[in-house]
């Protein structure tokens, strides 16, 4: 123990003391937070020999220095973290049979993407409404990630147990397994679909199903989705033609149709998500699972472009409990001029409120995304 005489200076009467007092010899005469009452009784401490251990001298000089400011931490690029997930699922489905783990890493990566919603769940929803840069090539993946993302959404509007959802976003990510490359190729075509991609198209839910149990696959839930994911009720499905629906399949379904309407393809626009919705809520009667998405979407889903009443255009980020009035991202000035800076306005206001759908696009092919919900953009790669 290094000893240091007590210094006069740093003593105050009538304060506590802010560390051990000793003598020469390293005995303890005054503890830590002792009070010396007067004058007196300092000058007696320090006639007979007052010391101080260093290293009680040094914690307390740290312990006084100012706080390091924290660094600032930039919240996780989530569109860049969604992006990955067309890749991933490329690779883990690209060879399904030289993969014994197969069924174990798909559910981690469902279990993931369940993971990104809930990080983001108004984020998650602006991903499916914006496809305005979508490569066709690709379309069976992205398609696959989009409808298992509406799946999780649905889902927990439902309140379906965990399992059950899981169950549902694993044969969403599945369904199409052995026809990924040729939905690719049919979005890209200015032709309608030909027999032989037809005949393909009838025959990928038993296929589908028939590999992944090769691979593993015992989940009936899981299978029996995607057995049964092009029936209808009335029997105008295939490739059967059966009547008698599991709910996860009609699920399912309706969630693939879905996202086939708002997804654009060389041959045709992609629907409005209003138009879409409008014909969901017909096609399902109303029923619980078109109601689901029709609740999680609202009447302007992030991602739509609308204009409002001030004049400016933008685009919905959040969602509110009023389903008519979301936050609205402004990317121009109340002219129409693009602007630099992104304001947030409440279309629950009235000078703020939504008047219109905007229809053309082209101002939209350029702007990140991380813009409006102040993330850094991603790095190229």
């Amino acid at each position: 123990m290094k000893m240091l005489r007590l210094p006069r200076a740093k003593v105050q009467v009538g304060l506590p003391l802010p560390w051990n007092v000793r003598d020469e010899q390293c005995l303890l005469l005054l503890s830590k937070g002792h009070v010396i009452e007067s004058e007196h009784q300092l000058e007696l401490l320090l006639q007979r020999g007052a010391f101080v251990d260093v290293e009680e001298i040094r914690a307390l000089a740290r312990e006084a220095e100012p706080a390091q400011p924290k660094a600032i931490v930039s919240p996780p690029n989530l569109f860049d973290l969604w992006d990955r997930t067309t890749d991933e699922l490329h690779k883990l489905l690209g060879e399904v049979a030289q993969q014994p783990d197969f069924a174990a890493r798909l559910d981690q990566f469902a279990r993931h993407l369940v993971e990104l919603v809930d990080l983001g769940a108004d984020i998650a929803i602006y991903r499916i409404v914006r496809q305005d840069n979508a490569k066709n090539f690709y379309y069976g993946y992205y398609h696959s990630v989009h409808t298992a993302t509406l799946c999780v959404l649905m889902a927990r509007h439902l309140e379906w147990p965990p399992d059950r959802m899981m169950s549902l976003v694993k044969a969403a990510l599945t369904m199409n397994l052995t026809v990924l490359d040729l939905q690719g190729q049919m979005a890209g075509q200015d032709v309608p679909m030909k027999d032989k991609q037809r005949e393909a198209i009838r025959r990928h839910p038993a296929q589908a199903v028939e590999l992944l149990e090769k691979v593993g696959v015992a989940d009936a839930d899981w299978l029996t989705a995607i057995a049964q994911h092009h029936e209808r009720p009335d029997g105008s499905g295939y490739p059967l033609g059966c009547t008698e629906l599991d709910e996860l399949a009609v699920a399912l379904r309706v969630a693939d149709v879905f996202m086939a309407k708002i997804s654009p393809r060389a041959l045709r626009e992609a629907l409005s998500p209003q138009v879409a919705i409008r014909e969901l809520y017909r096609e399902d009667k109303g029923g619980p699972i078109s109601t689901a998405i029709i609740k999680e979407f609202g009447i302007y889903p992030p991602g739509d472009f609308v204009r409002l009443a001030s004049g400016e255009l933008g685009l919905v980020v959040q969602r509110t409990g009023n389903a008519r009035a979301p936050i609205v991202a402004s990317i121009t000035d109340t002219a129409g001029h693009a602007v630099a800076r992104t304001l947030r306005h409440d279309t629950g206001q009235s000078e703020f409120a939504i008047v219109a759908n905007v229809t053309d696009k082209a101002m939209l092919m350029r702007l990140p995304p991380e813009r409006l919900y102040g993330f850094s953009a991603a790095p190229p790669v």
